[in-house]
């Protein structure tokens, strides 16, 4: 019997080739590469146990690829461009043979919608449904996407009424990993003029569970600032998000188990330089507070930089440093991570030009209370006393990784 998973992909990639052959735009992202620990092994990643995210730069422990085609259909009289557009991700971890499934990778179809954009009636607004890619907001050095409002469902995307930009989507599932289909409401209101230079969004999402009833829905608010301005020309973006429920995720569909009795706060921010052509970075502090059913509490902070000096037009000398802390009723956990990466940049030498090819040392250190929830929580990640370093609590990684994207 054919595998009914394998057969719906199989379609998706000979759907993507055959679009590909019209003239479509292709993009995608790649990352790719080898590494070990210091223990013996394949590479071990270091994330601290409950926090979201972890610094990426020399951390992270699979081949990871997203394969897309974007194509015009109809170009209408009045302007407007009806287009499709899919993608399939690619995952397969360190130290595994690459089958792209079981517990060990996938091959996931996470984009596939309709868009009629540029629509007169919309004031240049847009119509889509589908699943896609939709209004996501990330730190680049954690891969933290602190508001991603990607769905599967249909939308109606920047209309311009006032001189402000208004959305509104209905999904039933936030990615192909979710796995309790719930209704949620997204409302979107950008391009506020705060001050010169400077720009806020306001997001509200409401999470309606069908199944349990008014207690268990929730809901999320977000306040945006982007400054373009920084310091000659630089970035930066402030974050308070605040949610209830299922809405405790802040930036994605949460926990439908969770009342509202749950609670979680969030403030970030972070900073992107470019101050000349060869020294760039990014930097960014996070702080969240999450309150409990039961009164129980915990603090997470996070506190990173990469700062990336270039030497040469295509060579780099990249580093980060990155510290985790979570304020927990079994105590308090602590991560710090550094690494070295020596760069070859072939098409300049900023900090966002790729590809990059990276030979890296990281170097990660962590306390007891670490390695006790990572035994609860994470049995066998790097920070556990059944990891790649057993009962110690520091390990090194070292590798190569070669990093690319293209529109």
């Amino acid at each position: 019997m054919i595998n009914g998973k394998k057969l719906g992909l199989s379609a998706a990639l000979s759907m993507l080739s055959s679009v590909a052959a019209e003239a479509a735009e292709f993009n995608g992202y790649l990352r790719s590469g080898v590494g070990g620990a210091s223990s013996g092994g394949s590479q071990s990643c270091f994330q601290l146990p409950g926090a979201p995210s972890k610094y990426r730069l020399g951390n992270e422990c699979e081949q990871y690829g997203e394969l897309g085609l974007r194509q015009d259909l109809v170009s209408l009289d009045d302007g407007s461009v009806v287009s499709v557009e899919g993608m399939v991700a690619l995952l397969s971890r360190y130290g595994h043979k690459p089958t792209f499934a079981d517990d060990n990778g996938y091959a996931k179809v996470v984009q596939s919608y309709v868009e009629w954009s540029k629509v007169p009636a919309l004031n240049n607004g847009s119509l889509w449904a589908g699943r896609r890619f939709y209004k996501r907001n990330d730190i680049h050095i954690s891969d933290f996407y602190y508001w991603d409002q990607s769905g599967t469902g249909a939308g109606i995307e920047d209309v311009e009424l006032g001189g402000l930009k208004y959305s509104y989507a209905f999904s039933r599932k936030d990615s192909v990993f979710q796995k309790d289909y719930t209704n949620r409401h997204d409302f979107n209101i950008g391009g506020i003029d705060a001050n010169p230079g400077g720009e806020l969004e306001f997001g509200f999402s409401y999470i309606e569970d069908p199944k349990r009833g008014d207690s268990h829905s929730g809901w999320a608010v977000t306040v945006q600032h982007r400054q373009s301005d920084v310091l000659g020309g630089n970035a930066n973006t402030v974050a308070l998000q605040h949610g209830q429920g299922p809405g405790t995720n802040l930036g994605t569909t949460g926990d439908v188990e969770l009342d509202r009795s749950n609670r979680s706060w969030r403030l970030l921010d972070y900073f992107d330089w470019q101050v000349t052509s060869r020294f760039g970075g990014q930097f960014q502090v996070v702080t969240q507070r999450d309150y409990r059913e039961g009164g129980e509490k915990q603090d997470w902070v996070s506190v990173g930089v990469r700062p990336v000096y270039a030497i040469s037009d295509q060579f780099k000398l990249v580093a980060e440093v990155g510290h985790d802390q979570i304020e927990a009723s079994d105590g308090t956990r602590k991560l710090s991570k550094i690494t070295f990466a020596p760069t070859w940049s072939p098409k300049g030498p900023g900090f966002w030009d790729r590809p990059e090819v990276r030979l890296y040392y990281t170097y990660a250190k962590w306390n007891r209370a670490a390695q006790i929830a990572a035994d609860e929580i994470a049995e066998g990640s790097a920070l556990s006393s059944t990891g790649a370093f057993n009962s110690a609590r520091h390990g090194s990684n070292f590798g190569v990784q070669v990093e690319y994207w293209w529109e």
